[in-house]
């Protein structure tokens, strides 16, 4: 079984030993402020919560999480000025380290797994943004219990996907794909070996999905994309530290996929579509880890909130602005 706090306090040691090399990389391409924003109202402080945007709602949602003294099932909604908290006749249950990503068919996200601090969880809910609501889907074919997968959106058709995770015994090396009311095993010639809790973001600069790092039995610390069909692994020539916890989202005005957390500390990574970069950025925010992160279409910026550090859990609202 995955120890929450045990997980935590190994974090802190690889984040440590992960800032030297995260600062001496080479850095390319534009810069970047880092801007901390003060909303009429803000969620509390929180880690390790789902976070994506809702296309119809236009709004970032973020759902569960950890407040330090229990797991959440509050929904956050974020509509590039404030937070405002959704009242649901029914939501999903408390919860952390959920995995969630809109599914284009539907213009809805879909929300998989996380654990409550005692199992596993293996539920699939489906955020409406035009209703505001959730509502949990019965689907025939259900993915394996896990915490810490990874979802995007598939690169062709559009439908919410999902990698990883973690059981509380193995980690997993499936994908599966959201049919839109059932959940449907991808099958490729090659994929990356079983992890969780790994960068993952749609690249829709280059049309794939992009995975680095994350935790597994097998080293994790490579690079793979998705195309729709297979997996493949990259070599990029700028090698980023080894990380997990760290959070990644498309920035469609800088064009590239944008991660910041975890072991990358408080240098913001870039990947370019074959090559890790780091982003010159300015303020940027402190160290810290299992952050929500997401494109804010509101805005036009990514949009940053909460997290953990080791003297405890943030929160912070932070946009990211092109210099």
């Amino acid at each position: 079984m995955l120890n929450w706090n045990a997980a935590k306090r190994g974090a802190v040691v690889v984040l440590a030993l992960c800032l030297l090399s995260a600062l001496s990389a080479f850095a390319a391409g534009p810069s970047a402020v880092w801007l901390k924003i003060n909303p009429p109202n803000s969620p509390p402080a929180i880690g390790a919560m789902a976070m994506a945007y809702d296309p119809i709602g236009k709004k970032v949602v973020s759902f569960g999480g950890f407040n330090s003294t229990s797991y959440t099932s509050d929904t956050w909604l974020f509509d590039g000025n404030t937070w405002t908290q959704a009242v649901t006749e029914d939501a999903p249950s408390p919860r952390a380290a959920a995995a969630m990503a809109v599914d284009k068919v539907s213009g809805k996200l879909i929300l998989f797994g996380g654990f409550n601090g005692s199992q596993y969880l293996g539920d699939t809910w489906i955020w409406d943004g035009a209703a505001g609501t959730w509502t949990q889907a019965n689907p025939t074919h259900v993915p394996t219990a896990v915490t810490l997968p990874m979802m995007f959106s598939d690169p062709i058709n559009g439908h919410a996907e999902m990698f990883g995770g973690f059981d509380g015994n193995f980690f997993q090396e499936i994908t599966w794909q959201w049919t839109g009311s059932d959940w449907m095993q991808r099958y490729s010639q090659n994929f990356p070996s079983a992890r969780g809790a790994a960068v993952v973001s749609n690249d829709y600069a280059h049309k794939t999905v992009v995975i680095f790092g994350g935790l597994g039995d097998v080293n994790p610390n490579n690079t793979w994309t998705w195309d729709g069909h297979n997996w493949t692994q990259q070599t990029p020539a700028t090698q980023p530290p080894l990380t997990y916890y760290s959070s990644a989202a498309f920035d469609p005005v800088l064009n590239e996929v944008i991660a910041f957390g975890g072991g990358f500390g408080t240098t913001t990574w870039a990947w370019t579509g074959n090559d890790w970069v780091t982003v010159p950025t300015f303020h940027a925010p402190s160290l810290r880890w299992s952050i929500g992160l997401a494109w804010d279409g509101a805005s036009q910026q990514l949009v940053m909130f909460g997290g953990e550090n080791n003297t405890g859990l943030l929160d912070g609202t932070y946009k990211l602005v092109k210099r």
